[in-house]
């Protein structure tokens, strides 16, 4: 098969380009495997009961993730426990994070799960009726308690130190009861003491401050229950904290707290961890009874790892471009930039390899017309006389005729032009024109 001249021109091109192209593709698909997918639309996160704190703090999270365009859906839950069993199901699948008590991860399995970091205190509220102050949960043995629902992290936590106590054990009766309808059974006499999981100003807690004739009990052994069990904190209540003018309460209140924290399945995607995290910050991190301002979130007191994501924010704050960029202009651009790396790395070498190897096949083309010139030269030179002159001349004629067929692209045409006047070089030395022990210039 023959190629005309501009088919010698495409097949250089591509016999240089497409392997080129085929490394750019190569580079490109190596890097698309370390970058992960768009950022989802669509975020769920499982809370509490109904009026719990879980599903106020949601209800404020939810305008903040939604105006960056994602989705923010929120499942009811018995609690903390079950929200935890939710993030371990493997068949559940629509479920990217949760809220959850600290210290309900101590010591058990962490595959698959990450913390976020805590983002506010959770204090143990103790209130009672009764006679005379209590301030040990040994006081409550034999005592009516409701100790929250089945699948809460009230219920667990509470259990554990009434456990500790000695005060869980019969004839103590526990009622599975929690939130507002504790507070009623309470009211009502129903129990003799609730126990309650949450910031002060849940609906549960803040009832129970103003119900008639509730005490709330102040820890007489916080020390010791905070270096037994790590994840609880100590906290101070002080007087009037509630109401001033009706001085709620009416002395200094010590409390135990665990943190809520935001635990994720570890297939999270960065970009929502971002997200949440900054929306955190936004909602946790005003002043309040317990804390000071931008205290939470933290990355301390978590019962699992720390997302990897999570601790670069902690650390260095939001991404630059989530700073001044919409969310999701900030993460096209992140993947973008990503993406760029196999261009960078390997278009600019090969934007300088390529055009030398092109260059290189066209001028091979030119070149081997040199080694025929030369061999007839040396052969010349060795007896100009084994062949009458019109022979030489005549292989010199035919030698340019075929050079002068050669098509080449412009860039490339004085190469031609230098052959054709070595040629014509030979040919006056044939001739008997030139000097016969003269040198070709380039010829050598």
């Amino acid at each position: 098969m023959k190629f005309g001249p501009r088919d010698l021109h495409l097949r250089d091109a591509l016999v240089v380009g497409v392997p080129a192209l085929v490394i750019l593709v190569a580079g490109f698909w190596f890097t698309a495997q370390f970058i992960k997918p768009a950022p989802p639309t669509r975020l769920v996160i499982a809370t509490g009961g109904d009026g719990g704190a879980y599903q106020r703090f949601a209800a404020q999270y939810k305008p903040l993730i939604e105006r960056n365009g994602v989705e923010f859906v929120e499942r009811s839950t018995a609690g903390a426990v079950e929200n935890l069993a939710l993030l371990r199901a493997p068949d559940v699948e629509e479920l990217d994070v949760a809220f959850v008590q600290g210290g309900l991860g101590v010591g058990s399995d962490a595959e698959g799960l990450v913390s976020l970091g805590s983002v506010y205190y959770e204090p143990l509220w103790v209130f009672y009726r009764a006679k005379e102050p209590i301030d040990r949960l040994v006081q409550l043995r034999g005592k009516r308690i409701a100790i929250g629902g089945e699948g809460s992290g009230t219920r667990k936590l509470g259990l554990e130190l009434l456990e500790a106590s000695g005060a869980a054990a019969a004839p103590t009766q526990l009622s599975p009861l929690g939130g507002l309808e504790a507070v009623e059974a309470l009211r009502r006499g129903r129990v003799d003491a609730i126990f309650l999981v949450g910031p002060a100003n849940s609906g549960a807690v803040w009832a129970s401050f103003f119900g008639e004739g509730f005490r709330l009990m102040s820890f007489a052994q916080a020390d010791a229950y905070v270096r037994r069990w790590p994840f609880l904190s100590r906290l101070t209540l002080p007087r009037g904290a509630i109401d001033l003018v009706r001085d709620i309460p009416s002395s200094d209140v010590t409390l135990v707290a665990p943190v809520a924290t935001l635990v994720a399945r570890e297939s999270i995607h960065p970009a929502l961890v971002d997200l949440l995290l900054d929306t955190a910050m936004e909602v946790h991190g005003k002043p309040g009874l317990f804390q000071r301002a931008g205290e939470f979130p933290n990355p301390q007191q978590v019962d699992f790892p720390l997302s990897s994501e999570a601790e670069r924010f902690y650390k260095s704050g939001r991404r630059f471009l989530q700073r001044y960029l919409p969310f999701w202009a900030a993460n096209l651009i992140d993947r973008l930039v990503v993406l760029l790396i196999p261009l960078v790395a390997l278009a600019i070498p090969l934007m300088r390899i390529v055009p030398a190897l092109y260059g290189w096949r066209v001028r091979s083309r030119v070149y081997r017309w040199y080694g025929q010139l030369k061999f007839l030269e040396a052969a010349w030179r060795k007896d100009p006389n084994a062949r009458p002159r019109a022979e030489w001349l005549k292989e010199l004629d035919a030698l340019d005729a075929r050079v002068n067929r050669v098509r080449t692209p412009l860039a490339f045409a004085n190469q031609l032009y230098i052959l054709r006047e070595h040629i014509g070089l030979v040919r006056r030395a044939v001739e008997g024109t030139a000097d016969p022990g003269a040198t070709l210039p380039g010829a050598a």
